[in-house]
């Protein structure tokens, strides 16, 4: 529920998905929850105009700016890992393909893309990849210590990593184990790979996770310029 642009980082990742049409979210709840039930319970309102009959408690809206979404808030418990989070809501998928993320990053991926690259393969699970830009300039140096190259925040070491936005067969439900205490990037995952059901989608665009003070000044910074690559709507 941290803000961005006057926004939590969760609206932009559920407007980011609404842009490509998909417009029923199911929220796993923790810690503070209550919050994230407290924004969606009151969005509309907030959303609308009003007029509001004081003497006779009546409230009236006018034209509102709510969004066409249909969200299911679930509260997961408050010390619940990721996989066990995620099998919790098996009953609110159903039997299905899903999409999952985390709520702390935002991209320019296209989502149409990713899923139709999931549906390509026909395998149980697919996992965005992404190349993180490094945190300090890049310098290449010659023997005398003269600087040939120098480049503001490189792609790390080139590496892959997991950059969240999965698409998801219902299997992949079985391959997390009853409890509380299941990491979804450890046992699921592995032995999803193992059986040769997880595939990745490169993602070489805008990708940037909201860790720290540093990481939402600088996503503040994107939106004031009107240079945030995510949003598209």
């Amino acid at each position: 529920m941290v803000e961005i642009g006057g926004k939590p980082i969760l609206w932009h990742i559920m407007k980011m998905y609404s842009y490509y049409g998909y417009k029923e979210f199911i929220i796993l709840c923790g810690y503070k929850g209550y919050l994230i039930k407290e924004y969606f319970a009151n969005y509309y309102r907030h959303m609308a105009d009003m007029t509001i009959d004081l003497c006779n408690n009546i409230t009236e809206y006018h034209a509102n700016h709510a969004e066409p979404w249909r969200v299911t808030l679930v509260d997961t418990g408050i010390n619940t890992m990721t996989g066990s989070r995620i099998k919790k809501v098996r009953d609110y998928v159903g039997n299905e393909p899903f999409m999952l993320t985390y709520g702390d990053g935002v991209s320019d991926i296209d989502i149409s893309k990713l899923a139709a690259f999931h549906k390509s393969h026909g395998h149980a699970i697919t996992i965005t990849s992404v190349q993180p830009e490094g945190r300090y300039g890049a310098l290449i140096v010659d023997s005398d210590q003269r600087v040939l190259s120098f480049q503001e925040k490189p792609k790390g070491d080139r590496a892959w990593v997991n950059g969240g936005f999965f698409v998801c067969q219902p299997e992949v439900f079985d391959y997390i184990p009853d409890g509380d205490n299941v990491v979804f990037e450890q046992e699921p995952l592995e032995h999803l790979t193992r059986d040769g059901q997880l595939y990745t989608f490169k993602h070489e665009g805008f990708w940037k996770p909201m860790d720290t003070q540093r990481d939402k000044f600088q996503l503040d910074e994107l939106i004031a310029r009107n240079n945030a690559p995510w949003i598209k709507w």
